[in-house]
């Protein structure tokens, strides 16, 4: 069976905290529920077909549940002035300069923001991805070369279920928040794509050639999985 999805829709529910995201799937066998830390929502996946009523009665039995996970939530941290960011771990002070020439950019633990207050938000973003995608195409390329491999293409999105993925016609796609992790973080997901390359797998081999690739391996998995939800909450 093909897992069908059909587009995501909201789905009005009195009481709730945030909006709710509903999803039918096709290989859905029961209601699932999780909270997006990411987009400060509530995410229900369903059988197709299933009526709204079912659907409501089965949110409100978990309303409990669903106010605990919002609350043990990292707060939303948006880019505006005096926020703090992190850049590769090293943080830094948003300053909004509106006669700045030259575009955004980072000096001396400042990140300097010209142009209109509303755009703030926005030019921080654009930066953060630019940012991103030219740490990461960069290593990316090199670490490819040490394995005699060829990267076609590497692009940056904001992906909220892995930070990044391998295609088997060499295209490497990352998150572009991991610009704000500690270097030694973003390197090893640069070198577990990398090693992708020749190992489209999980074994030792594919292992191994990541750990030849990346000072360490161990330590920016557990990072990841300490701080990954913080990261979603930037911006």
């Amino acid at each position: 069976m093909t897992n069908r999805r059909t587009p995501p829709r909201a789905l009005a529910i009195a009481g709730l905290p945030v909006p709710l995201e509903l999803r039918e799937s096709a290989r859905a066998r029961r209601m699932t529920l999780r909270v997006d830390a990411g987009r400060g929502l509530i995410q229900v996946v369903v059988p197709v077909g299933l009526p709204d009523r079912e659907i409501q009665r089965f949110v409100t039995r978990h309303d409990g549940w669903v106010r605990e996970r919002l609350a043990a939530l990292p707060p939303q941290l948006p880019f505006a002035d005096g926020a703090v960011v992190p850049v590769l771990g090293v943080d830094h002070v948003v300053r909004h300069t509106p006669d700045l020439r030259g575009g955004t950019r980072c000096q001396d633990g400042v990140l300097l923001v010209g142009g209109q207050p509303e755009h703030v938000a926005r030019r921080v973003r654009d930066f953060l991805a630019a940012e991103a995608k030219r740490e990461l195409a960069a290593r990316a390329r090199d670490k490819a070369a040490r394995l005699g491999a060829r990267v076609a293409a590497v692009t940056v999105r904001d992906t909220r279920s892995r930070w990044g993925s391998c295609s088997s016609t060499g295209r490497l796609s990352f998150s572009w928040r991991l610009i704000l992790t500690p270097d030694a973080v973003l390197d090893y997901v640069v070198a577990h794509e990398v090693a992708h390359l020749k190992e489209m797998n999980h074994s030792p081999r594919f292992w191994a050639l990541c750990a030849g690739l990346t000072a360490d391996v161990k330590a920016p998995r557990a990072w990841l999985r300490a701080n990954g939800a913080r990261l979603l909450r930037y911006g």
